[in-house]
């Protein structure tokens, strides 16, 4: 594995938030570990933190086995998602939201945080099918292994943990940000999702 990506240009003087949820496989799903990376410049993993969250329901066998490998019995001894709502809120306040496949926490942080209202989310799947176009899969642990993404810092955990998948998501936006070459605006509209992107004008003249 390389070492960590220099910091990109493009994200300087930016307030990032690089998030990953993981769920009970219930529907509607709950929160059961979440992790923020939360960025206003170069980083370390030190800034990484993450929770483990006891939800109302209990985590479906399935989803322990073939996803994250979270039991209910690892579970027994944390809060619940309303002890820790208004920190991740605050944590999340005003920052981009950054993560992969995004729609998925979009989806799910709207509904444990009803007030959130990020000024951009952006996606690092979109990203790479944008700057790594013709790969066979864009799962995030096949672009772990197309980008030489150092996640080894990360001890004790694998792919479908929430700090593993956070730190990797960030590694990812780097390597995908210096690949393509990308300032602000051109990363916007690669990785942002439809609609927080700026409504284009109509082409032609005043009539």
């Amino acid at each position: 594995m390389t070492n960590p990506l220099p910091f990109p240009n493009a994200l300087r003087e930016r307030q990032l938030a690089v998030v990953d949820v993981e769920g009970n496989g219930q529907n509607p799903p709950e929160i059961i570990e979440i992790a923020l990376l939360l960025l206003d410049g170069p980083t370390t993993l030190d800034a990484l933190r993450s929770w483990l969250i006891r939800p109302q329901q209990p985590v479906t066998p399935i989803v322990t086995r073939k996803v994250h490998g979270i039991t209910n019995a690892d579970l027994a001894d944390c809060p619940q998602w309303q002890e820790v709502a208004d920190e991740i809120d605050e944590a999340l306040c005003g920052r981009v939201l950054v993560a992969h496949n995004a729609t998925v926490e979009r989806k799910v942080l709207t509904a444990h945080l009803p007030d959130w209202n990020p000024p951009m989310i952006l996606d690092t799947l979109r990203l790479a099918k944008t700057v790594w176009r013709g790969l066979d899969s864009y799962a995030l642990d096949k672009l772990i292994e197309r980008g030489q993404l150092d996640t080894s810092t990360i001890a004790g955990q694998g792919y479908h943990r929430a700090g593993y998948d956070t730190w990797a998501a960030w590694q990812l936006l780097c390597a995908l940000i210096t690949d393509g070459g990308l300032d602000w605006p051109e990363l916007v509209t690669a990785a942002g999702l439809p609609e927080f992107l700026p409504v284009p004008e109509p082409e032609g003249g005043l009539w």
